[in-house]
C-alpha cells in the first residue's frame, strides 16, 4: 500500500495524517508478489452473454490475454490501443481519423462507438476492443474488430506507429496534469515498479516501439499469423479469447467465430 500527495503539502504533515487515519490496517506480512506466486492469474477463453431485448443498443467487449505493467511489451501494447483508437458517432471526423478501424466504422455506419483499451494488472493484463452497436449492424463490426486488430501483427508503418506515439504522449501528458493525477499516478508507480519512473524515460519508451515490435507482440504474445501451409501446423496454438456481451446481441458471431479470425492464412 502507498500513500501519495502532490501540491501544497508538507511530508510531516501526510506522515502525521496517515499514522491518525490509518490504525487499523492488518498486521498480516504477506505482500501482493507473494499472492500472485501462490495463485497466478490464468487468462481463460470463454463467452459470456446477457440477452436483453428491451435495451435498444448491444455492448461487447472483445479481449485477449494482454501484459503486466512491468513487462516489456506493455508499452507496445499502450501504442497499439492508440493505434486502433476510439470513436463515436457524435463526435465528427471519424471518415478521418488516423484510425483505420475507426475509418472503416465511421464510413459503414456499423456502430454508436468503440474504444480499445489495455488495461495492465500485477502480474497480466486485458487487451481489446469496446464496442456499442445497434443489433442488426454486430456482424459486421466484429468483422472490422477482429480484421483491424489481426492486421497489427503483418501490415504496420512507421508512420501509423509515430502517429501512435503522439497521441499517446499527449494523452498520458493530459492524465497528469493535477495534483490528484500525479498523487494517483506516483502511487501506481510504487506499487508496479517500485519507484518513480520519469516522464522523460516513459516517453523515451514510447519512442522506441516501431513498426516491427507491434508485429512481432501482435504475433506472439496476443494473435498468430500463420504464413504458409507448412507454418499452419507449428504455430496453431492459438490464444484464447473473451468475449462479454449485454443487450440485442442474438446476431453477434459466438466465440468459435472469434477465435477463427484471429489468425490468418496466406500464401
Amino acid at each position: 500500500m502507498v500513500i501519495s500527495a502532490a501540491g501544497a503539502v508538507k511530508h510531516e504533515d501526510v506522515v502525521e495524517q496517515v499514522k491518525k487515519l490509518f490504525t487499523k490496517l492488518t498486521n498480516d506480512p504477506t505482500t501482493a508478489s507473494q499472492l500472485v506466486a501462490k495463485e497466478p492469474a490464468i487468462f481463460t477463453g470463454s463467452e459470456i452473454r446477457m440477452i436483453d431485448d428491451d435495451i435498444p443498443l448491444a455492448q461487447f467487449a472483445v479481449a485477449f490475454s494482454g501484459a503486466s505493467w512491468t513487462d516489456p511489451d506493455s508499452i507496445a501494447l499502450m501504442v497499439m490501443q492508440s493505434m486502433l483508437g476510439s470513436w463515436n458517432k457524435n463526435a465528427g471526423g471519424g471518415k478521418h481519423m488516423g484510425s483505420e478501424l475507426a475509418q472503416r466504422i465511421a464510413i459503414n455506419e456499423i456502430a454508436e462507438s468503440m474504444m480499445a483499451f489495455n488495461t495492465n494488472y500485477k502480474d497480466t493484463g486485458l487487451f481489446g476492443v469496446y464496442a456499442v452497436a445497434k443489433p442488426d449492424c454486430l456482424d459486421d463490426l466484429a468483422y472490422a474488430i477482429m480484421y483491424e486488430i489481426s492486421k497489427l501483427s503483418y501490415r504496420v508503418s512507421e508512420a501509423d506507429v509515430t502517429r501512435a506515439q503522439n497521441q499517446l504522449k499527449s494523452s498520458l501528458q493530459l492524465h497528469i496534469d493535477g495534483t490528484s493525477p500525479v498523487a494517483e499516478d506516483i502511487g501506481r508507480q510504487m506499487l508496479t515498479y517500485g519507484r518513480r519512473v520519469p516522464v522523460a524515460e516513459l516517453f523515451a519508451r514510447i519512442d522506441a516501439v516501431d513498426a516491427s515490435t507491434v508485429k512481432r507482440r501482435c504475433r506472439t504474445l496476443t494473435l498468430r499469423i500463420l504464413i504458409g501451409w507448412i507454418a499452419l501446423c507449428a504455430t496453431l496454438t492459438l490464444q484464447d479469447v473473451a468475449i462479454a456481451a449485454m443487450g440485442p446481441v442474438q446476431s453477434l458471431p459466438d466465440y468459435n467465430w472469434f477465435r477463427r479470425r484471429t489468425y490468418l492464412l496466406r500464401y
